[in-house]
């Protein structure tokens, strides 16, 4: 017998879960279908986000931040420590039951609002049916008005270095390790790579990353990137660019090492490592989701096509989150859900992609939003740009956390703000203020009006939005343009 309903959501990561709460408050019968699942067999929601990407990994962060502070910052404070050590499965723990909290907040909510949570894999099926295979292969059926695809992402493997889930893993074996590996090795320089790396090097890891392109961080502004590599690299990271690795083998025995070639400028080069991660990127996740009249078409590169309201070609089918075009971010994705929410509603909601705000997650924090300076250039835009160093920040200073800059470029005739960039303390909250303003179409002489409480490491932002014309207060001004 096949079940109806409104709305069947296929996936429950940020853009599944959020469409579906959505969905349910505005008045729909609602159905998600997720096939993650406990050790009871239960359905665990939040996807990829939630379970083994961007909340435990800054548990890890959080908590390997944590230590390094204590072990290399504390004595500038007066603060003396004795006899330091890290229990690695604790914090593994601990990293669980924040997990843990979290995806049953998503349970509790799917309760509260009356949302059915169907576990097995969801098929598209041609006229808005859902096929549903449960882990024993029993089959069932739904049908929905409407049906929103959002089936997530998973990490890319490459054939050089295929993963045995414990000397070679993913993202997700990388935030398992119950002991710090002596050696680490990371294939990409990317978010993940960064973040995973700074977690493990943190905690006592020798890590070495390997990035294939030339260039660090291409699609951050070039001061920006430029000066977190100097960070990066003081803290630590061996990053090596334009190293493209070519194989690996992995030894026998107990204490497994893997041996790692990679071919640089100078020739051909190799490593070993106790550990070695491969964090070259994502994919969507569209095998076995669509049936082949389902009539939802897929891009070269294995994304569902959408348009700017995230529907299909096919009538009420939507799309949503890292299974289509645009960055692989939970809050582009759980935007995307509210947007497919209330535009089955009736409503005329858009997504401003023009806005998304990019963070990476290392310390200090990379963070940026709207258009870097060579994008600007290459557009043939004139621009100001204001900056501002955290080095002379009184909350910076006083935090012993001064490393970075504000970066904000604004259009010359305008004034108007076309974006902001920032490695600093707090950069992901910081540059949030800039997204708010930028959304209002805000000038810099707006927010270099506006009052800004002292201390605080938002008076950088200040700054940065002064100096743009000249009037940065606490800093010598550049000239401008």
């Amino acid at each position: 017998m096949t079940k109806k309903y409104d709305v069947v959501v296929i996936g429950s990561g940020p853009a599944g879960y959020v469409a579906a709460i959505r969905c349910a408050q505005l008045g729909m019968k609602t159905a998600c279908v997720e096939k993650w699942h406990n050790d009871k067999n239960e359905p665990v929601y939040g996807g990829t986000c939630l379970n083994v990407g961007c909340i435990p990994s800054k548990a890890l962060l959080d908590s390997s931040h944590k230590y390094a502070e204590a072990q290399k910052d504390f004595e500038v404070h007066g603060i003396s420590l004795q006899k330091l050590s890290i229990d690695v499965p604790a914090m593994i723990e601990r990293k669980a039951k924040i997990v843990g909290q979290l995806t049953g907040g998503v349970k509790q909510l799917f309760s509260a609002n009356k949302i059915d949570g169907i576990q097995g894999t969801g098929k598209l099926l041609s006229g808005n049916k859902v096929e549903v295979t449960a882990e024993d292969g029993k089959k069932s059926e739904l049908e929905g008005e409407h049906v929103i695809l959002a089936s997530g992402s998973v990490p890319i493997e490459i054939p050089p270095t295929p993963t045995d889930g414990e000397t070679i893993v993913d993202s997700t074996g990388a935030l398992e390790f119950q002991s710090v590996p002596k050696r680490l090795g990371v294939i990409g320089a990317g978010v993940i790579g960064l973040e995973l790396g700074s977690v493990w090097a943190r905690l006592g890891s020798e890590v070495t990353v390997l990035e294939a392109m030339d260039e660090f961080l291409p699609a951050v502004d070039k001061q920006i990137a430029k000066e977190s590599e100097k960070i990066l690299r003081k803290q630590g990271l061996d990053i090596r660019l334009g190293a493209k690795v070519t194989g690996s083998k992995v030894s026998k025995g107990k204490n497994k090492t893997v041996k790692v070639t990679y071919e640089d400028k100078d020739g051909d080069q190799e490593m070993t490592f106790d550990k070695l991660i491969v964090a070259v990127g994502r994919r969507p996740v569209t095998e076995g989701l669509l049936s082949d009249d389902s009539g939802v078409e897929l891009d070269d590169r294995g994304f569902i096509k959408v348009d700017d309201t995230c529907a299909t070609k096919v009538k009420n089918v939507w799309a949503a989150g890292d299974v289509v075009r645009g960055p692989m971010l939970a809050h582009k994705g759980m935007e995307e859900g509210v947007m497919v929410a209330d535009r089955i509603a009736g409503k005329k909601t858009q997504v401003n992609y023009d806005l998304v705000p990019f963070v990476i997650y290392t310390h200090p924090e990379i963070a940026w939003v709207g258009k870097t300076e060579q994008e600007l250039k290459e557009e043939g835009v004139e621009f100001n740009i204001g900056t501002f160093p955290f080095a002379v920040n009184g909350r910076a200073l006083a935090a012993n956390d001064k490393d970075g800059m504000v970066k904000m470029v604004v259009d010359a005739k305008s004034d108007r703000i076309l974006g902001c960039h920032i490695v600093g303390p707090s950069a992901a909250d910081l540059v949030q203020q800039v997204a708010i303003a930028m959304e209002f179409s805000s000038s810099a002489e707006d927010l270099g009006l506006t009052m800004f409480s002292h201390p605080t490491l938002s008076e950088a932002v200040h700054e940065a939005a002064l100096a743009a014309n000249g009037h940065a207060i606490h800093a010598v001004n550049r000239k401008k343009r």
